[in-house]
């Protein structure tokens, strides 16, 4: 048995980059850049009116101005401004030649085609010609999770074609012959599949290209089939189910059999001890537990880090402090523990928490907090770390 610290640092260690492919930039949405970005062009491109106004010298802005021309967003000025006058401009729109001053057109008054300043200011209200990109920079760095604020930056400097990097397939088994798929009514002694399908969702959500592979019967040769059926479609598999110590939970003899290296398949954690990870030639294994808060729980320190690694990622869960707005204390402290609460009024609460198997207690969970190797009690209005969920 490991630490989840030292099976951490196994999966990352053990992980591969996917090579690269090209995408329309409408559709890169949530993918991995797998080069920087430059842009093609200055920005602005030229010296523009920052608000609603007029343009004039700033040497006049004592004086009644002359309105000479009205110049929107998209046009060019055409007329000259000089001593005494201005251009009413939009913002946006380019600035005239020799104008060093817009003045907001709420600080102004205008009068039988004449505009007088009420309101003078230090402030020009003009965006400079490439003050906010020069042409060459880099606008954005390799290895970013694209978002849509990104996908605006691609459409502003021409970058229709992004290079990111492939989506690794997933491949997801259950094992047990106590499951039934959820749209069948359990029976005597049956349950319905949910963590295998919690799992496809898990994957879904994080770009993956996630594909089910149905429930393996208890019996070595049935879940040595779909293994090995969903190894020669995948990057990675999961299993849930069947990594204990029972008389049925063969997982990683099958997985030795398929040639899957097995590197650990014991933690010091709860829930999720008897969680089991392998390579094998540039593929990946989890077999994590049956229970779903297990499963859960174990594919967010675990499983979601070697994917998003496969994906150009490296990822750092969302972790906030936040003080305990209760104590909560523990009897057993040989393995870490990671338990659901909610965030109420800037205070952790934990909820009530039944065992791995109680899957609602994750319904309506802000996040989860860990509890040390050794330390049996968190006290009232401690610090401690969230990773949000």
């Amino acid at each position: 048995m490991i630490k989840i610290e030292e099976a951490y640092d196994i999966v990352i260690n053990s992980a591969v980059t996917l090579t690269t492919e090209k995408v329309e930039f409408n559709n890169s949405l949530y993918r991995i850049l797998a080069e920087d970005v430059k842009s093609d062009i200055e920005m602005p491109p030229f010296d523009k009116a920052a608000v609603d106004g007029y343009a004039c010298k700033s040497s006049d802005v004592d004086l009644e101005l002359e309105v000479v021309e009205s110049v929107q967003a998209g046009q060019t000025p055409l007329i000259k401004v000089g001593n005494g006058q201005c251009t009413q401009i939009m913002t946006g729109a380019p600035v005239p030649e020799g104008i060093d001053t817009i003045v907001m057109v709420e600080h102004t008054e205008k009068n039988n085609g004449k505009v007088k300043v009420l309101i003078k200011s230090t402030k020009t209200n003009i965006s400079h010609r490439a003050e906010d990109v020069k042409e060459g920079q880099v606008v954005l760095q390799k290895g970013i999770q694209i978002k849509p604020q990104h996908i605006a930056i691609f459409a502003s400097v021409g970058y229709t074609n992004v290079l990111v990097y492939k989506k690794p397939k997933v491949g997801i088994i259950s094992t047990g012959d106590e499951l039934v798929e959820p749209n069948e009514k359990p029976g005597l002694s049956k349950i319905r599949n949910s963590n295998g399908h919690q799992i496809l969702a898990q994957v879904s959500a994080m770009g993956a290209q996630a594909k089910y592979f149905g429930i393996a019967k208890d019996t070595e040769e049935d879940t040595f089939r779909i293994v090995s059926e969903a190894l020669s479609e995948s990057d990675t598999i999961i299993l849930s189910g069947g990594v204990s110590m029972g008389e049925f939970d063969f997982v990683a003899d099958v997985l030795k059999r398929a040639g899957i290296n097995i590197l650990f398949d014991s933690i010091a954690v709860k829930p999720g001890k008897p969680t089991t990870f392998g390579v094998a030639d540039k593929k990946f294994c989890f077999g994590l537990p049956g229970n779903p808060v297990s499963s859960f729980i174990q594919f967010e320190l675990l499983t979601k880090p070697l994917l998003y690694r496969l994906m150009g990622l490296n990822f750092k869960p969302v972790e906030i402090r936040l003080p305990m707005a209760v104590e909560y204390s523990r009897k057993r402290t040989v393995r870490k523990s990671y338990i659901p609460v909610l965030i109420e009024n800037g205070k952790i609460k934990p909820i009530e928490y039944h065992g791995s198997a109680h899957i609602h207690a994750l319904n309506k969970a802000d996040g989860i907090i860990s509890i040390p190797i050794g330390v049996n009690t968190l006290k009232e209005g401690e610090i401690v770390d969230v990773r949000q969920i």
